[in-house]
């Protein structure tokens, strides 16, 4: 005798196996979760932009220069963090240009070098930004060739900028001594060459990665300690512990900054602009996945960082340029409202 199925119970086992698969899913989905919410902020007053200058002081961002598309820029502007508001300061006193260099030094702030494409010319020429008066005064021609995608950072007594491209990319970096209004060759760095690579500081390191080089995306991590000025190389981006290749930190053209004493690189170009960001964590040298940027990917951004908050503005994807400008919050849960 035929053993005869209920097939109103078969249903509830077919019910329940559907169910418990997405609801395994679901449950894998919410362990690959990333931390990190991005809240959008004030958006730019005027023309979107690219390649654009950024520093900070306090917890106040200055941005100028850029490009468009069409037009390169030299207007200058702040962004305050407690009161979400830009204002437009003194133009930036040289020509035009995108693709500058920032850094701040004794609480004032310092772009220079850069593109004109109106001219097709790389530049060199230097200048520092007064916030309590306003102005700006030229210091010293940087001191290597004149370039275009370097980085710059700063310590209690000097500026450094290096890399770049001048026709071809650069690896060499040089100090800037205010007092003597000078630059001098900095030795040490056993890097490659590479340009639109970026830069961030945690304590007395400032650490640079990312990149490009005769259309190879550089992986070297390197830390630069500003007391001893002395560089060391650290684990290559694709390195990581977990083995995972899935992180994909190398890229060009990103933005970098701190939070809380861990470094961020987000936003870039791998082949097309990206919006993934990671977090690096000085104490044991891991890199940890965070919430993507949450609106448009970019490359060419900017950053605004006072070490406890961080700020990701402009930037460009494809021929879509961009006036938005997004915060970020590390360690909170992804909220798609707040946007």
């Amino acid at each position: 005798m035929k053993k005869m199925i209920n097939k109103t119970n078969l249903k509830f086992v077919y019910l329940s196996a559907i169910l418990a698969l997405f609801s395994s899913c679901s449950n894998d989905d919410d362990s690959d979760d990333s931390v990190g919410n991005w809240v959008k902020k004030s958006t730019f007053n005027e023309e979107a932009r690219s390649s654009a200058a950024a520093f900070t002081i306090g917890n106040m961002g200055y941005m100028g220069t850029g490009y468009d598309g069409d037009d390169y820029y030299k207007d200058f502007w702040s962004y305050n963090m407690d009161t979400n508001s830009w204002q437009q300061l003194s133009d930036f006193p040289g020509i035009e240009r995108s693709s500058a260099t920032a850094f701040v030094l004794n609480n004032q702030g310092y772009i220079g070098t850069g593109y004109n494409g109106d001219s097709n010319e790389e530049l060199s020429d230097f200048y520092t930004y007064n916030e309590s008066t306003n102005v700006w005064t030229q210091i010293a021609d940087f001191g290597g060739s004149a370039r275009y995608g370097a980085v710059g950072f700063g310590s209690d007594s000097y500026g450094y900028v290096g890399t770049g491209y001048d026709g071809s990319d650069k690896k060499d970096f040089w100090k800037y001594d205010p007092t003597a209004d000078s630059w001098t060759e900095s030795f040490g760095f056993g890097g490659d060459k590479r340009r639109d690579a970026v830069t961030f500081i945690i304590g007395n390191d400032a650490y640079m990665a990312t990149g490009i080089s005769n259309g190879v995306y550089e992986e070297d991590f390197w830390v630069f300690n500003l007391d001893t000025e002395t560089w060391t190389e650290l684990e290559d981006l694709d390195d990581d512990d977990d083995d995972d290749d899935d992180f994909d930190i190398t890229r060009s053209s990103a933005v970098a900054f701190t939070i809380g004493g861990k470094g961020y690189i987000a936003c870039g170009e791998y082949g097309t602009s990206i919006s993934t960001v990671f977090e690096f964590n000085p104490a044991n040298q891991d890199w940890e996945e965070k919430t993507d940027f949450e609106l448009y990917s970019r490359r060419d951004a900017i950053s605004f960082s006072n070490g406890e908050r961080a700020f990701v503005a402009l930037g460009r994807n494809g021929t879509l340029y961009l006036d938005d400008n997004m915060e970020f919050f590390p360690n909170q849960e992804q909220d798609d409202d707040d946007n």
